[in-house]
């Protein structure tokens, strides 16, 4: 650590490399070339990310599935062993606590990635509801590397390192398998928009990453003919941003509900008691008033969250969450909570830029158009 600040596995390769900065108690690399050719290199061929920062929490026992599903708002029982979901975790008004993905790795062990900021608050917050349960919640992952393989070449990349088949692999689907000669989980997700994979290096300490960086630096090796990049936090930002992926800490918190989110499709009202299911239920009654709704800017400049939102009238309505320049679109992109009349596509508004009004409308997520590059976008698939 310096100066108080936790590193992961691959700190040694960035270390002289990449910008580094501080992002949920880490020392990450923010970028090793710079944000735009890094998102491009993604867009266009493949690009590897450090993502040891985000947590892994094991849960197994024969009631943790039963825990999940209490805990969880998706529905937990109908996941398959070697498939993935992603699912919000809420508190008992509605409020999310985090959002996840859950890996079923057998009938009765599943693995947890949660975000950066939350693997201490999660692990609480499973524990005190394990009380009761036949279950063992522990976090794994200061003894599990992971690191994401993104773009359209990512499988051809990592594939002849790989001894097993992976071109079969569906969307939120995994395996074990060795790559490199590593012992791995290799997972079909990402949190670009683009194909690609997450790969999860089981008992590898943090003290002793040697294996973790010499499969990196496969990696790296394998995908130099297809113009592979090392990418940094500031390019994973701004592509999950084009691809419509809220971040948690910035457009999702204790405050705001999944249906407030948008992201109905994770919440299953209809199966077993869960917490936070009344509050759900009474808000999707009523119908959430407000929603985050995906801003693209008519004019010049850059909204950053904090940048007020404003109705024709000059009525502020909201705040920006999340916003970037979009280096596909070559404009303002950004993320606000508005009120639900306003949160309808084509809805006219206006960002407040260092003082200046820069016209904005709402537009469906994704800001970009992927039939645009022949391919089809991803779902959601992980967290920031």
């Amino acid at each position: 650590m310096t100066g108080g600040l936790k590193r992961t596995h691959f700190h040694a390769f960035h270390a002289g490399r990449a910008e580094l900065g501080e992002f949920a108690g880490f020392e990450m690399p923010l970028w090793y070339e710079g944000i735009i050719p890094e998102h491009m290199a993604v867009r266009e061929a493949v690009g590897l990310f450090d993502v040891s920062h985000m947590g892994r929490i094991s849960v197994e026992g024969p009631d943790a599935e039963a825990l999940l599903d209490l805990v969880l708002t998706n529905d937990i029982s109908g996941l398959e062993v070697g498939r993935s979901l992603y699912s919000p975790m809420c508190d008992g008004e509605g409020g999310m606590v985090d959002d996840v993905v859950v890996l079923r790795l057998s009938e009765e062990r599943f693995l947890l990635v949660v975000n950066a900021a939350n693997r201490s608050k999660d692990l609480a917050w499973l524990n005190k509801h394990a009380e009761g349960h036949e279950v063992a919640v522990e976090d794994l992952s200061d003894r599990m590397a992971m690191m994401a393989i993104q773009g359209p070449k990512a499988l051809e990349v990592l594939q002849p390192l790989c001894d097993k088949a992976l071109s079969g692999l569906k969307w939120h689907a995994f395996l074990e398998a060795e790559v490199a000669g590593a012992k791995a989980l290799v997972a079909r997700m990402g949190y670009t928009g683009e194909d690609g994979f997450e790969i999860y290096l089981p008992g590898v300490p943090l003290e002793e990453p040697d294996e973790a960086l010499r499969v990196w630096d496969a990696l790296l090796e394998a995908g130099r003919g297809f113009g592979i990049k090392p990418c940094g936090l500031g390019s994973r930002d701004t592509l999950r941003l084009e691809a419509g992926y809220p971040l948690y800490g910035a457009d999702l918190n204790e405050e705001t509900t999944p249906l407030e989110a948008g992201l109905d499709f994770a919440v299953k009202l209809d199966k077993g008691p869960f917490i936070g299911r009344e509050a759900l239920l009474r808000q999707a009654e009523e119908g959430p008033k407000r929603r985050l709704s995906c801003l693209k800017l008519v004019g010049k400049g850059i909204p950053r969250p904090g940048y007020p939102v404003l109705r024709p009238d000059g009525r502020e309505v909201g705040r920006i969450t999340s916003g970037t320049f979009s280096p596909i679109l070559r404009l303002g992109i950004a993320m606000a909570y508005l009120p639900a009349d306003l949160a309808r596509p084509g809805a006219e508004l206006t960002v407040v830029i260092r003082g200046h009004g820069v016209p904005a409308v709402v537009v469906e997520p994704p800001f970009y158009d992927p039939d645009k590059y022949g391919r089809k976008r991803k779902a959601r698939g992980s967290s920031g």
